[in-house]
C-alpha cells in the first residue's frame, strides 16, 4: 500500500481502545510521502510537574495549551511537506486549535463497541487507562457527534489491516476533511 498526502494532517481519534495508535503506526510505515506520527499522549507526558489527568474537568486550561502546542507542531511538519498523523483523544471540543491551521485536515473518529474498548484497554497493561468508568465516559462523548457524525468509522469486525485500508479509503475520498 502507498499513501501520499504530503502537506496534510490526519487527526485519528476515538475512545481509548479504539485502535488509534495501532492504525496510526501502520499508516506511518507505509510507502509514499514522508510521514510523521504524533502520538498526542506524549504531549501530556511532557508536563513533568503539575499535570492533571486530561479527562478530568479541571484539566481544561492544561488541555487547551497541550492541544495548541500539538496543532502548531502538526502545522510545522505539514508546512515541511510531511503527511502528519495525529493520534489521540481529540474530540470536537479540541478542534479549535486545529481549525486555525491552513492545511487540509482529515478528521476520522474510530468507534468500537464500548465492551471492545474496555477489553483492549485492560489487556494493554502498564501505565495506561484501564478504569472502565472514564473509558465509558469518553465513549459516551464520542457516541453523539452531531454534524461530525459523518467522520465516524465503526471498527467492529475489522482486523488491523482491514482498518488501515478503510482509513486510507476514507482519506482518499476527502469525505472526512474538516471544512
Amino acid at each position: 500500500m502507498n499513501i501520499d498526502h504530503r502537506g496534510e494532517i490526519l487527526i485519528l481519534t476515538g475512545t481509548p481502545g479504539a485502535g488509534k495508535t495501532t492504525t496510526a503506526s501502520a499508516l506511518a510505515a507505509l510507502s509514499g510521502s514522508s510521514k510523521v506520527h504524533l502520538h498526542s499522549d506524549d504531549f501530556w507526558h511532557f508536563i513533568k510537574h503539575g499535570a492533571i489527568k486530561p479527562y478530568l474537568p479541571e484539566a481544561h486550561s492544561q488541555n487547551k495549551v497541550v492541544l495548541d502546542v500539538l496543532a502548531n507542531v502538526a502545522a510545522t511538519y505539514a508546512k515541511g511537506g510531511y503527511f502528519v498523523i495525529v493520534d489521540g483523544i481529540i474530540g470536537p471540543w479540541f478542534l479549535a486549535a486545529f481549525e486555525a491551521i491552513s492545511f487540509p485536515i482529515h478528521y476520522i473518529v474510530l468507534r468500537p463497541r464500548l465492551e471492545t474498548a474496555i477489553e483492549r484497554c485492560r489487556n494493554r497493561g502498564g501505565d495506561t487507562l484501564s478504569d472502565p468508568e472514564p473509558i465509558a465516559a469518553l465513549h459516551q462523548q464520542f457516541s453523539e457527534l452531531g454534524t461530525l457524525e459523518r467522520h465516524v468509522l465503526a471498527t467492529e469486525g475489522d482486523d488491523r489491516d482491514g482498518l488501515v485500508k478503510r482509513v486510507i479509503a476514507a482519506l482518499d475520498s476527502n469525505r472526512f476533511r474538516l471544512t
